[in-house]
């Protein structure tokens, strides 16, 4: 039997200048160097830690539309020990996955270091605020319940 999820509050409806700022940083990371299909990777994964449902659907389907492949995403969950990731992707979800549990060690030195052999400095700033920016998402998408229709 499927659960059926009521959804709490539409944050974006109540303050809409609040998703005004949030579409404005989506914007600026589609625009930079950093590859969108890793802009999508990095999303999802953050997204299957925190258990937001919404944005694990939404940004999958927009890997897809992007041309990523079903047997990647399927593998993203166990990235480390996937073959099917380059090394400056596994240097991103390294980061992103110490990122989006901060608490427990902050960013090890090791993950940025190693980001550092893939990405220039812009890029890494890019790719933090693409972090900092989905796991905010969640946390907005969880807490209110928000679901995929």
């Amino acid at each position: 039997m499927l659960k059926v999820v009521k959804h709490r509050l539409d944050v974006w409806k109540e303050e809409p200048l609040y998703w005004d700022h949030i579409a404005a940083i989506d914007k600026r990371l589609i625009a930079s160097s950093v590859p969108r299909n890793l802009i999508e990777l990095i999303k999802i994964r953050v997204s299957q830690i925190n258990k937001c449902v919404f944005c694990i659907d939404y940004h999958t389907a927009d890997a897809l539309k992007l041309g990523e492949s079903q047997r990647r995403l399927f593998a993203l969950a166990a990235w480390e020990e996937s073959p099917l990731f380059s090394d400056s992707e596994k240097s991103a979800l390294k980061v992103a996955e110490e990122m989006t549990h901060i608490s427990v060690a902050g960013v090890s030195d090791a993950a940025y270091e190693t980001l550092k052999t893939f990405f220039d400095a812009k890029e890494i700033a890019d790719i933090i605020i693409c972090i900092s920016h989905i796991n905010f998402l969640n946390r907005v998408g969880v807490s209110t319940k928000t679901v995929a229709l």
